[in-house]
Parts: C-alpha cells; structure tokens; sequence
C-alpha cells in the first residue's frame, strides 16, 4: 500500500511562461519539451511528493516563476494553503 502524500496541481501558466517552463524543469526535471506540454495542458499534475516539505518547496518553485498552484492531500483531497500549518517535523514532548 501506498504512503498518502502530496500532489501539485498546476492550474493555470500564468504571465511568465518560459519562467515557469524552467520551473516545471526544476521540479521535474523532464525535458524542455515535455515542460512546454505540461504548461500548455494546464490544469494538470506535476508532482507527487510524500513529504509537505517536499510539496511546499516544489510550489514555492513554482509559484515565484509566476504559475498559479494547488496543493492537495492525496488522504483526503483538500487543498492546502501555503504557509497555513507550521511544518515542523519534531515530535512534541509535552504531554496532552
């Protein structure tokens, strides 16, 4: 079975699209061509990650190239803002 983890939804180009298509190429590193057809085929998935950081730093990627991202939880399909929950991966101490 499957962890539960993170997609990137890319939901739409943008203004700066050979920035995003550089974007696209960072995060998933295919070739210049399939990045152009992934941005013109918006809305599509770019990325699955298990990981929030992982996720968050693909969107962040993506989002200062100026491409319009959702996040969403593969366990129960919402969308995630970015910087709404703290992403700290240390387990608490304290007892309830």
């Amino acid at each position: 079975m499957e962890e539960p983890g993170f997609r990137v939804l890319l939901t739409e180009a943008g203004d700066r699209k050979m920035e995003a298509v550089r974007a696209i190429r960072t995060v998933t590193g295919v070739s210049l061509w399939n990045s152009k057809l992934l941005l013109a085929s918006a809305p599509v998935e770019i990325t699955a990650a298990g990981w929030l950081e992982v996720a968050d730093a693909a969107v962040r990627v993506l989002e200062d190239a100026g491409a319009r991202i959702t996040l969403l939880c593969d366990c129960c399909g919402r969308t995630i803002r970015r910087g709404a929950f703290p992403v700290n991966s240390a387990r608490y101490t304290e007892p309830w």
